[in-house]
């Protein structure tokens, strides 16, 4: 009895933090919209140089005389905000893989089959326009979905979009999380260093083992998980892998279930309503304050780790995190003809790629699920609705620009991409936008069967 009612309160939580997190990124991503521009309006006006010379700079920290660490700016974005960028990736998968539309075959099937649709189709156009040339380096490029932006262009549609259709991108969005969380981690690592690789997978399987054992304070999987990006981060492995591995590792199960919390908390209650409420107050009376920190310390313990890690993380890594990255990573110089960018084999297997081959493969793997009998969609859902989010999934941005930061050393490269990358992203949003609001109230009849 304890047990299923300690699950209860848990999966109450894992909800709450859902729809937090819903609210979150739409705001989040209109930010990202605005970091968008600051970084293109700086990379093309006067402050150009000063703006690219900071990114270069470097920010060192000094332990003693001789200990020291450090790295340029742009790696501390990129290698360290981003491994908590993946780290909040890897809890909210987590998260979505308990309760959410992961936490079972019937409910994964629809969005993991549009993910993979949406990651294979684009992949293959790339290759395809791009098969014996250096730039096929950048087939990953063309696979994302950003998250922060697809959600944002919903939420500013608002009402105009089911609910349901929400929930879809998100759990397409994060299970295209994982393809390119494997992408990166199988196909764009240097030279592996065995000495820190094993340091760090014995770091994680310490985590393992502290979860195993019960150890519910997040300090210490903090620390360990620090000692563990740091290893990766001179592995050879892309360092942000390190915060998808971190956040495997942080328990589930609070430190005090919900019927122990209940008790002790009705055993508060009632010696709070003995106290002396009318005459003195908490400041007054030591009794009352005890029971109220009383209170308080097992309502902190009564929420799980993970939940807590992650609503302490997800502000910091919608309002800040991702666009520092977008600042420190859209902006490029728009000095070049525009129509020579996207047709070469680069520009334009980048830009077929997330604008027609997402929506493409989006809607072929979602028709073969559904033709097959192995996934279903919400009533509610027509396939215009389906093409609608197919076309903003191709949205790449944050995942897309960090791909070609690890393809591409060549900075004509990386600006080509970064371009074609920013042409495709508001193609798919204005194209995504419009379908979604002609569907407006208007495809309910033609559900998908």
């Amino acid at each position: 009895m304890g047990q299923s009612v300690r699950n209860q309160s848990t999966i109450g939580y894992i909800r709450e933090t859902a729809t937090k997190f819903l609210d979150r990124e739409t705001a989040g991503g209109i930010f990202l919209i605005i970091a968008t521009i600051v970084a293109l309006l700086l990379a093309n006006s006067q402050w150009a140089g000063a703006y690219h010379h900071f990114l270069g700079d470097e920010l060192l920290f000094e332990f003693s005389e001789h200990l020291s660490f450090g790295l340029i700016i742009e790696e501390w974005i990129n290698d360290g905000l981003m491994a908590i960028f993946f780290l909040v990736a890897g809890l909210e998968l987590k998260r979505e893989v308990m309760v959410g539309e992961l936490s079972s075959i019937k409910k994964a099937s629809a969005p993991l089959l549009a993910a993979l649709g949406g990651m294979a189709v684009p992949a293959l156009i790339f290759i395809s326009l791009n098969l014996g040339t250096e730039n096929i380096k950048g087939w990953g490029i063309p696979m994302a979905t950003d998250i922060a932006y697809s959600l944002g262009i919903i939420g500013l549609l608002g009402k105009n979009v089911p609910r349901q259709l929400k929930t879809f991108l998100i759990a397409l969005a994060i299970a295209d999380d994982i393809g390119a969380i494997l992408v990166i981690a199988l196909f764009y690592s240097n030279e592996l260093s065995w000495i820190y690789l094993g340091s760090g997978m014995g770091a994680f399987g310490l985590l393992l083992l502290m979860n195993w054992t019960g150890v519910k304070n997040l300090i210490w999987y903090i620390i360990i998980g620090i000692i563990l990006w740091y290893c990766f981060l001179n592995s050879g492995i892309h360092p942000t892998i390190a915060g998808v591995l971190f956040a495997i590792t942080i328990p589930i199960v609070p430190k005090l279930d919900s019927k122990k919390f209940k008790e002790r908390t009705a055993t508060n209650v009632t010696d709070l309503e003995k106290a002396e409420l009318e005459k003195l107050n908490p400041l007054q009376d030591i009794k009352q304050r005890k029971i109220l920190k009383a209170i308080k310390t097992d309502t902190e313990n009564s929420r799980p780790p993970l939940l807590k890690l992650e609503n302490s993380l997800v502000d910091f890594n919608a309002f800040f995190i991702i666009p520092v990255f977008a600042v420190a990573n859209a902006g490029v110089k728009l000095d070049v003809n525009l129509i020579e960018v996207v047709s070469g084999s680069l520009g334009l297997g980048i830009l077929l790629g997330l604008a027609i081959g997402k929506v493409t493969g989006i809607g072929i793997f979602t028709l073969i699920g559904q033709k097959l009998g192995v996934s279903e969609l919400h009533i509610t859902l027509n396939w215009k609705h389906i093409i609608g989010i197919g076309m903003i999934a191709g949205i790449g941005f944050t995942m897309s620009l960090f791909i070609t930061n690890l393809a591409f050393n060549d900075q004509e490269l990386i600006k080509i991409s970064k371009i074609s990358i920013l042409i495709a992203s508001l193609l798919a949003a204005i194209g995504g936008a419009v379908i979604l609001l002609l569907t407006s109230n208007k495809g309910k009849k033609n559900i998908v069967k």
